[in-house]
């Protein structure tokens, strides 16, 4: 049985939690290294790229994380956890750099410039999925074995390397538990 982890130290994880919830996922909150140890998958959300990475540190949760990420541990990036988890930042500080996507922080705008679209993402449903972006960053390139699964108004904003998968968009706030099913799959 695998155990899923959400990092709980900023942003949208109460959200992720209720999603796995609603799939009938029971995850671990992820606070410190303890934490860490005791999951084999991770989900890092949205919220503030530079506040988690700098609380990653705080609880010397960082080098731990990235090793684990680097050794072949499923882990699932949304919004700030793309950032976070880019090789290249356009307009900021790269952090664990584990994945060779290279992005821009908040490159859709502010707060008021946030948007929901339906896409179609063959590999995640057969069905139109609801994607919600929210001072979103843009995935500008990818290079070495990352893949591009979805792209919405000619930006990539879903890509997976590997155990790892990120998302631009906020899955954990559309119904359907769709992305977190593939997660698990991963």
């Amino acid at each position: 049985m695998q155990c899923v982890g959400v990092l709980a130290l900023q942003g949208s994880f109460a959200e992720h939690l209720h999603s796995l919830s609603d799939i009938g996922v029971k995850a671990l909150v992820v606070q410190n290294k303890a934490d860490l140890e005791r999951v084999d998958r991770l989900i890092i959300p949205g919220g503030e790229s530079t506040t988690i990475g700098k609380i990653l540190r705080d609880t010397e949760l960082f080098y731990p994380l990235k090793e684990k990420i680097q050794n072949g541990m499923p882990v699932w990036g949304t919004c700030a956890g793309c950032i976070l988890l880019a090789k290249q930042v356009q307009s900021g500080v790269p952090q664990l750099e584990c994945m060779n996507i290279r992005v821009e922080r908040n490159a859709y705008g502010s707060q008021l410039d946030s948007f929901s679209t339906q896409e179609m993402i063959p590999v995640i449903s057969n069905k139109l999925l609801n994607l919600i972006f929210i001072r979103a960053p843009k995935i500008r390139s990818v290079f070495g074995h990352a893949q591009v699964l979805c792209q919405v108004r000619g930006e990539i904003v879903a890509v997976r390397e590997n155990s790892m998968f990120v998302t631009t968009f906020h899955p954990e706030l559309a119904d359907g538990g769709d992305f977190h099913q593939y997660f698990l799959q991963i």
